[in-house]
């Protein structure tokens, strides 16, 4: 990683020994580890850890999520907010386990429309719940310092699973709660 670190500073017209640049391939070599570490890890491993049977039957939300991920186009961040659904069947799980399973795909080359759908795959499969919902929005760094420049552009995406795609009242519900709202804690 280091070499072609090194060498692609060369090609871009640098000069790798100059001081603020000798230990760039280093730096960049534990970034883009740090970045993609989503690779080395199984959302379902992480659910699985914090499962617990409980006969709760409301929807559990968790909106906010901070998410930073790479764009797999052009490898330039995108980054925003996550929100997470699901309507427990006989299971629930560690709150904080989604917010890992938010971040583990985050680490990871993506789209923001596959992202969307790993994450509410994974808590569908694992957590057997009625449904699942995830909305996504994000701003990229390719479109807004490159290409078309649009600064203020934000793209949404949604995978809706069981009930959520099936009852309208259901996500008109999950919808109703992430909205946002004023937060007197930020």
């Amino acid at each position: 990683m280091q070499e072609l670190t090194r060498d692609l500073l060369i090609k871009i017209g640098e000069d790798p020994d100059r001081e603020g640049l000798r230990k760039t391939p280093e730096r960049f070599g534990e970034a883009i580890r740090f970045l993609t570490s989503g690779y080395r890890q199984d959302p379902r491993d992480v659910l699985q850890r914090a499962i617990f049977h409980e006969t709760y039957d409301e929807m559990v939300t968790v909106k906010d999520l901070d998410m930073f991920s790479l764009c797999e186009h052009h490898i330039l961040p995108f980054f925003g907010k996550c929100h997470v659904a699901y309507l427990p069947r006989k299971n629930i799980v560690g709150l904080s386990k989604i917010a890992r399973v938010v971040e583990l795909y985050s680490r990871r080359l993506q789209v923001q429309e596959r992202l969307t759908q790993e994450i509410a795959t994974a808590l569908m499969d694992t957590l057997a719940p009625h449904g699942v919902a995830v909305v996504i929005e994000a701003f990229h760094l390719c479109m807004m310092m490159r290409g078309v420049e649009k600064q203020n552009s934000k793209a949404v995406t949604s995978a809706m699973l069981g009930v959520f795609r099936t009852r309208q009242s259901t996500r008109m519900e999950f919808m109703e709660l992430i909205k946002p709202t004023l937060n007197i804690l930020r």
